[in-house]
């Protein structure tokens, strides 16, 4: 016994050991995107679906084998067909944080952090004055701060506008008897680029059941890209912002202005 076990240490190299601990970040990673949504489920009976083959295989039934090995022998194409979404969350959480880092680095060489929020505060106040005002009244209202626009995705499920931010502008998008009332604005570099956008809802299990289609509306939408989402309540004028599929609920406008020059 003791042999065979200097036997595996002898073989061990430390590669192996970073082997191990990149794969163990990578599912990581997987599991704390798909924790709490329908991909759990998917992933489970993926995993039976295996263990079958492998138990057919091994009793050698060999026309259950056959139909079993069909399908995984597709397996690969199958699985980013139904994990498409998962994997482009992945693909952006990781090009997200490689931004971060780069942006970081940036900002230790050119410009201060704060000269730049107080140019944002300025662009922020008329959001931010919109946004109590429509608390107040209870006026339903979702918005989208995105890095880039799409127009292929954007455009195509909304009205185009193109004009700058205003308070009276976003009132207006979102006044009830508007028909652009309904759906998202989206709102790129301070500029109301669409209205009435229609943004993925999420497939989130773990979600409140009081939560409207604004709430998983701005939450699928954050899990899917970049973008920030802030959600004016309807029924009780409650403000909350919707980052990386989660969600910050009854947020003043004070602190609601702190987070978005924090994250713009």
């Amino acid at each position: 016994m003791e042999n065979f076990d200097l036997n595996i240490l002898s073989g061990f190299r430390l590669l192996d050991v970073i082997d191990i601990f990149l794969v163990a970040i990578i599912i990581y990673y997987i599991y704390s995107l798909i924790k709490g949504t329908i991909a759990v489920n998917i992933l489970i009976g993926v995993g039976l679906f295996y263990g079958i083959y492998l138990v057919v295989k091994q009793m050698e039934m060999r026309l259950l084998t056959e139909i079993f090995g069909g399908f995984i022998s597709v397996g690969s194409i199958a699985l980013i067909v139904v994990f498409q979404q998962e994997i482009r969350r992945f693909l952006i959480h990781i090009g997200k944080n490689i931004s971060l880092r780069r942006k970081k680095f940036l900002w230790s060489f050119i410009g201060t952090k704060k000269t730049a929020q107080v140019d944002h505060g300025e662009q922020l106040k008329p959001i931010i004055d919109a946004c109590r005002s429509m608390s107040k009244s209870r006026t339903g209202a979702l918005l989208v701060f995105s890095r880039y626009f799409d127009e292929e995705y954007y455009q195509s499920s909304g009205e185009y506008i193109d004009a700058p931010v205003s308070k009276r502008l976003l009132e207006s998008i979102f006044f009830k008897n508007s028909p652009l009332h309904d759906g998202a604005v989206v709102i790129v570099d301070f500029r109301i680029m669409t209205a009435s956008s229609v943004l993925p809802i999420s497939d989130s299990e773990d979600l409140p059941p009081q939560f409207g289609l604004r709430h998983r509306a701005a939450i699928g939408v954050t899990e899917v890209s970049e973008a920030i989402a802030v959600i004016v309540s309807e029924e009780t004028g409650e403000i909350s912002l919707a980052k990386d599929g989660n969600i910050n609920m009854n947020l003043s406008p004070e602190e609601l202005d702190k987070i978005l020059k924090e994250e713009l």
